[in-house]
């Protein structure tokens, strides 16, 4: 069994090089519905999403007509006062800048920390013990959520940032913790 990790669209924000966390319920740009439009998903008996419209709206086009479970967990994390900025707008801040120096591990000003971004998601994936189901599903979330959840599982084993995804992009994980990028 496999568990297909997919990343949403791209959205405005993505586009503009923004901070676009849970604070912003921002949708899919035309380009990404379009770019969503030429991949074929992978055939699933479960698909998960984060609530964020994002989300929603690409697994709606890659899985048009399915029924969808929102798990509140796979949120984006909380950017906290970078929420909606991009590098250019927050170059020279100082509290930026000290965000940058600690290898992005301090918490967001405001916001939430990787480290307790990345326990809500995986705390979310082990709450639906998808395992223990044996049938293929997908997770339509965050690039985020991917990398906590990559981090967590994926073998041979890699550090969050090793996991960095685009937008449309994914991985096919089983359950020994092999993968592959869809």
């Amino acid at each position: 069994m496999k568990v297909y990790l997919i990343r949403h669209g791209l959205t405005r924000g993505n586009l503009e090089g923004r901070y676009i966390g849970c604070r912003t319920d921002e949708a899919l740009c035309d380009e990404g519905m379009a770019q969503l439009k030429q991949k074929r998903a992978p055939l699933v008996s479960r698909i998960y999403v984060s609530p964020m419209l994002r989300c929603v709206q690409s697994a709606e086009i890659l899985y048009p007509g399915s029924d969808v479970t929102e798990v509140p967990g796979f949120r984006e994390c909380d950017f906290g006062d970078f929420e909606g900025r991009n590098y250019a707008e927050l170059n020279g801040r100082a509290d930026y800048q000290a965000w940058i120096d600690s290898g992005g591990e301090m918490a967001f000003p405001g916001g939430e920390s990787r480290k307790a971004f990345a326990e809500r998601c995986v705390r979310a994936f082990d709450e639906l013990d998808i395992w223990s189901a044996g049938e293929d599903c997908a997770i339509v979330a965050h690039g985020g959520t991917i990398m906590a959840i990559m981090e967590a599982y994926a073998k041979p084993a890699g550090s969050y940032f090793d996991f960095q995804i685009k937008c449309g992009e994914g991985y096919a994980l089983d359950s020994g913790g092999s993968y592959e990028r869809i």
